[in-house]
Order: structure tokens, then sequence, then C-alpha cells
């Protein structure tokens, strides 16, 4: 969280006791007693009532909203495509009453999750896996080959591609199922590009509780692929059991700028297109990445990074390199640092969303409104600092609230 929004936050929770009582009611999600309803025709136990972060002022349910829940829900536990595809429409809307509505389905499906997991031993139903790399990479050739390999074993495999959005629709820019098209028609695999919606924030949001629902719907293996490496690779980072950079082998020096930053990140680098007259290019980019990876501080203590060759062409190394993702993920168990990051990651996602929330709260307040244009112009023509104008800005918050 930057210095900024951690003022803020600061700045709201220095508010009168009463005021800031009053503000969650209104702004908090989610404080009611939901029934699950239908889970209990899929689990021993008897029907129960589980306390989720429902705000106590939302509406009751209308009767066709429960209808959709119910609908939802149920085709979602039953492995309906169409009905996961409408539930991570639903957790994607900006529309305030069906994002509330999105909640309730996602603590639902959230308690149905943990079922399965007290079943299987405490441990995940699902290993999540973060792809990414460079444009031209061959992220989603890669995905492919992958994925037909691991529904031929079968697992149920689901792909959520974070695309960026176009500035015209809004919607995904680059369509990434359209370049999947033998892995698109295997129904025991899931494709949906999810759009960035220019934010940041937006991408974690939707993305989170994407996994979450495919995981409700039985897929035992979820992929994450980001496009380029940049901030959002971070984010998804965060949000995986296992983070891949793959890169090409004739990359050069553009390269320089993601060994640092991205590469420490990353559980294991695959060299893609290793084939043909690639072969001895890709040979010294595993030498030279696996040599960096040495210098690099380790993360886990049970785990370290490797470098691989793989060609999405000729299938060479495929099987290996998903040897040593069950590899990663089998040591991770085992040692319960799995679990661990799982935990972690759930707080950062849980800060992420509160930044964000506050922001737009910041931003939306009309004396913030007010005085902002006129700030603004001052920074700009080099009369006031940012620091000074952020500062008066917040003052005007805070005071305004009191």
């Amino acid at each position: 969280m930057g210095r900024f929004g951690l003022s803020l936050l600061r700045h709201i929770s220095a508010l009168p006791s009463s005021l800031s009582a009053h503000r969650a009611t209104r702004t908090c999600c989610l404080h009611q007693r939901v029934s699950i309803g239908s889970l209990s025709s899929h689990s021993c136990q008897p029907r129960r009532t589980v306390s989720t972060a429902v705000n106590h002022h939302i509406q009751e349910l209308s009767g066709p909203e429960q209808r959709l829940l119910d609908k939802l829900y149920d085709g979602l536990i039953g492995g309906q495509r169409a009905s996961l595809a409408e539930s991570i429409t639903l957790v994607e809307t900006r529309h305030s009453r069906k994002k509330e509505l999105a909640q309730v389905l996602l603590q639902r499906v959230l308690a149905y999750r943990r079922q399965q997991e007290s079943r299987n031993g405490g441990k995940p139903v699902a290993f999540r896996v973060g792809l990414s790399g460079p444009p031209g990479a061959g992220k989603s050739s890669f995905i492919e080959v992958v994925g037909k390999m691991l529904t031929g074993r079968g697992h149920k495999l689901a792909v959520l591609a974070v695309d960026p959005s176009s500035c015209t629709t809004g919607g995904s820019l680059m369509g990434d199922k359209t370049r999947m098209t033998e892995l698109s028609r295997d129904m025991n695999a899931f494709i949906r590009p999810s759009p960035t919606s220019g934010t940041l924030g937006g991408v974690t949001r939707t993305t989170n509780e994407a996994i979450v629902l495919c995981e409700g719907a039985g897929y035992d293996i979820v992929l994450v692929e980001t496009v380029g490496v940049g901030q959002s690779e971070f984010a998804v980072a965060d949000m995986v059991d296992m983070f891949v950079l793959l890169i090409p082998p004739a990359g050069g020096d553009e390269l320089q700028g993601i060994k640092r930053g991205i590469i420490e990140r990353a559980d294991l680098v695959v060299v893609t297109k290793s084939d043909g007259d690639l072969v001895v290019p890709a040979r010294r980019i595993q030498a030279e990445y696996t040599s960096a990876l040495k210098l690099l501080r380790r993360k886990s203590k049970s785990w370290n990074p490797k470098v691989v060759r793989a060609s999405s062409h000729t299938n060479e190394g495929i099987p290996e390199v998903w040897a040593k993702m069950e590899s990663y993920r089998d040591a991770m168990l085992a040692s319960g640092e799995l679990q661990g990051r799982r935990r972690a990651q759930q707080k950062v996602w849980m800060w992420s969303l509160i930044q964000e929330s506050v922001l737009c709260h910041f931003q939306n307040h009309p004396s913030v409104g007010e005085a902002l244009p006129r700030l603004e112009e001052r920074v700009t023509r080099g009369v006031i600092s940012p620091g000074l104008a952020a500062d008066l800005l917040l003052k005007a918050f805070s005071s305004s609230s009191s």
C-alpha cells in the first residue's frame, strides 16, 4: 500500500467513533446470516447457516434473486460450465446490488470448498499456477499444449487469461480464447479471458474471486495467464501457489529488466521455443538464468527455483515441465508452506481491496471533489508540492466528515 493510501487510512481511523460506526454501516460489505440452502444435498451434514460477511443493512433477497443464486450455486458445484461463466460475470460486475449478490454466492462457494478441503485432510483441492512472460514468449501455445496433456490425464483445467481492456468497449483486448482453439473445445477445460478494466485492483478482485469459483466448480488445476511483464504480474504472484515465468530464447537486452524484478518471484523458469535453430540460444539462456537464480536469496526452504527448456511445437520438455510443477506442489504441501502462502495471500487480497474501496470513497467525497481541481492546477504549475496538496485534501476530507 502506498504512502497516500496509508495516510488516508490513518485519517479515516482517526474519525469520531460514532461517525466511523455510521460509515461502517453504509460502506462495509455484508453482515447477516445466509442459509447455505442446497449445500445440504451435497453433504452428509444437516442443513445449517454460516455467518458471512454480509452487510446487516443489505436488503432481504427478493424471490428472483434467491432463485438466481440457488440456480448458480447448484449449477456451479454440479460442474456446469454455463453456471461457472455466469457466476464469473456476476463477480466482475460494477453494479452495486449485483456485487452484493456476488458476495453472497462467494460465501456459499467458500463454505463448500472448506468442506471439500476438510475431507482432503486440510489440504487444498486445487493447484493454482500463475504464468507470465514478455509478449511473444508463446504463453498461449504453451497453455494449450500443457492443457491438452493434463485433460488427457484426467484433470479438469481452468484458464483465466488476464487481458488488457479495450479503451472503446472495456472488454478483453487480446481474446486469448481465440488463440487456444483445441483447448477451448475440450469439455474438461474452461477458458475465461478477464478484462483488467483499466485498474490493477480490478484484476486482483475479479481474478481472485474467479479462482474461488473455478475451484468450487471442480477444476483441480487453475492457470492464471497475464500479458507482458509488469505490475499485474506481482498481483497475480500473490494469488497463486506457483509462479512460472516463460521466456523466449532470442530475447536479447529487452529481457534485462525482468531478471531482477520478476525472476525473484518465479518458482520455475521455462525457456520456450526450444526447437530447430533456437535450441542453442535456448540452452544459453537456460544457463544464464540458472546462474542468475543462484545469486538470489531463497524464498522457500523446501524448493529451489529451476530453469527448464520446452517446445510447444514438438512437445519436447512439456511432460518434464509438469513434473517439476508436481514436485514443487508436493514439496510445498509436505512442508506446509503452500498452506501458509495461501493464508498470507488472503490478507494481501483483503488489504488491496480495502485500499481500493477507501480510495474510491475518498475520490467521491464532495469536499475532495470541490478542492481537487484547484489543487491539481496549483501542483502542475509548481506553486505547491504534491505532498502538501495531498495533506490539504486529506484535511478537507477528515474535517468535513467530523
